[in-house]
């Protein structure tokens, strides 16, 4: 088995946004490869996403993905995929990176959709920190870091056969010797609790009070993309939304959001979403769980008050 020239592999090493990679590269047309690094049960994952079919490696013992390299941009070399797609998971953007420069790709990041033009393909991405999409035309080969709608079901179809991609290529000579906590707190990406606030926010200081109903609620604090970007008021890894951090956070409190879809693609797997705005025709509130319209300035000290007593 393997992808033709007008093909597209989609390189795998989670089941996070497999199924959207899967949709995304089918429209392209001819066939799609999935190339699952991990364990048996990526592969079984990749295999009902919808592909053509699928070439899986699972890295022995102490061996990260990324010592598969070498052999993952041979077999894409021998295929000659027109279409390469990853997510920006490091190992899985160490994959598309070896691939893409046996191939001689073109390697565009943030990418939401793609379609084919004549011979080549023609991408949307995330542009301006996320305030902008620009459409990019690839004439000859491609690497697609995917930032598209992750909130894709596997489309209905037999399972495509798995088989193991063994041509003697020998991994690096890689191994994880030890895994440590950094002391750093993981971020927003794995808190169960957010507390995020956007330009309803009228000055820097003023991320005190954040600070407090995120303390009181034992939360991480995060921010909208102008908070970050436009203003620095918030380190950039804490920014959520289309081209910032995607979260699921048990509770996420959104205090002066108006609600972007760009903003709430980021949020879109959160379990509960509290919305503090000043505008009852925010936007925010037409997904919300729960809603409450006010100045923050004057919710927040409440909020925190009534937790703590």
């Amino acid at each position: 088995m393997s992808a033709t020239a007008t093909g597209a592999w989609v390189i795998a090493t989670e089941e996070k946004r497999l199924a959207a990679m899967v949709r995304a590269a089918r429209a392209l047309g001819g066939t799609v490869t999935v190339v699952a690094v991990g364990p048996r049960a990526l592969a079984d994952a990749a295999s009902a996403a919808g592909p053509d079919g699928v070439l899986w490696l699972e890295p022995a013992g102490a061996e990260p993905v990324e010592a598969h390299a070498a052999h993952v941009a041979a077999a894409a070399a021998d295929a000659a995929p027109r279409t390469l797609l990853a997510t920006v998971e490091p190992g899985a953007r160490a994959l598309l990176g070896a691939a893409a420069v046996r191939l001689g790709a073109a390697v565009v990041p943030g990418v939401l959709s793609l379609r084919t033009e004549g011979e080549g393909v023609v991408v949307e991405c995330s542009a301006a920190g996320g305030a902008a999409i620009a459409t990019l035309a690839c004439p000859g080969p491609l690497a697609a870091l995917f930032a598209g709608d992750d909130d894709v079901t596997a489309a209905a179809a037999p399972s495509a056969p798995v088989r193991v991609l063994d041509d003697g290529t020998a991994p690096a000579d890689l191994r994880v010797v030890g895994r440590a906590a950094s002391g750093r707190s993981a971020g927003v990406r794995d808190a169960e609790r957010v507390v995020s606030v956007g330009r309803g926010l009228k000055a820097k200081a003023d991320l005190a009070l954040v600070e407090s109903l995120a303390s009181t609620l034992g939360a991480e604090v995060a921010c909208s993309m102008p908070v970050a970007e436009d203003l620095g008021w918030v380190a950039k890894e804490r920014y959520v939304g289309r081209s910032g951090q995607h979260i699921s956070p048990r509770l996420y409190v959104a205090l002066g959001i108006s609600g972007t879809p760009q903003h709430m693609e980021g949020v879109r797997e959160a379990k509960v979403v509290v919305a503090v705005n000043n505008d009852p025709a925010a936007a925010i509130f037409r997904t919300a769980d729960y809603g409450i319209v006010g100045d923050l300035y004057d919710v927040v000290p409440a909020l925190v008050a009534a937790l703590s007593s």
